[in-house]
């Protein structure tokens, strides 16, 4: 059987993450854990962190480090995370949240993080035909739509573009992620923890680049011991 993983994948919107991560969860049949899930879940069902999370939002802040490292502390807590590992989608977002993410996993630790590269232009292109569903988030396109009528295939809500998918407005958010992320990319670059993947190409060969990475880095793990 195919040994687990505790992998953090990382990449800007439109590149793929959320499919790679999906296909990775499989391959190593760990959960894939994603923060954004978590937190719509969250807000369904009324908890105490839902309802601030959802208080914040209306308010257009975002969503501070506790909470999210609160949820996601707690999720990795449980026996099936603790078993075979996670892939998780979504956090770190900051060297903030990857130090009390460290805290969370001692002694363990991660196995790897892996950053999907993505052409900016590419991006832009995947981001303006995308379709979201209202309800679970669930990802579309106008060139992979949902099979009815524009109805999620996961749970029957809506899928819409969102407003915010403008070219100007997707410029701004990949300026920001860059932004956020360049100091996280070189705090685990610094602890020999990254890896940059080419997320261009078909979802089977960017599955196939990340899981060369993560094979090559426990061949040289077992080298070295």
């Amino acid at each position: 059987m195919i040994p687990g993983v505790r992998l953090v994948v990382l990449g800007k919107q439109g590149a793929g993450k959320g499919t790679q991560c999906v296909r990775l969860s499989h391959h190593y049949v760990v959960p894939h854990v994603s923060t954004g899930d978590m937190l719509r879940g969250e807000v369904k069902s009324r908890s105490a962190i839902g309802v601030r999370a959802q208080t914040l939002m209306d308010q257009g802040e975002l969503i501070p480090d506790d909470m999210v490292m609160e949820m996601v502390g707690a999720r990795l807590s449980e026996r099936d995370t603790m078993g075979r590992g996670f892939v998780l989608d979504g956090c770190p977002r900051t060297t903030s949240q990857a130090e009390a993410l460290e805290k969370i996993l001692y002694p363990f630790g991660l196995d790897l993080v892996v950053d999907l590269q993505v052409p900016t232009a590419l991006v832009m292109k995947r981001l303006a035909s995308r379709r979201v569903c209202v309800d679970c988030g669930s990802n579309y396109s106008t060139a992979a739509p949902p099979m009815a009528n524009w109805t999620c295939d996961v749970c029957g809500g809506e899928v819409i573009q969102r407003e915010d998918d403008t070219e100007e407005a997707i410029g701004r958010r990949l300026d920001l992620y860059e932004a956020e992320t360049a100091p996280l990319i070189a705090w685990y670059t610094e602890r020999d923890l990254m890896v940059g993947i080419n997320g261009t190409g078909s979802p089977d060969a960017v599955t196939r680049r990340v899981v060369g990475a993560i094979d090559s880095r426990r061949r040289r793990e077992r080298a070295e011991s």
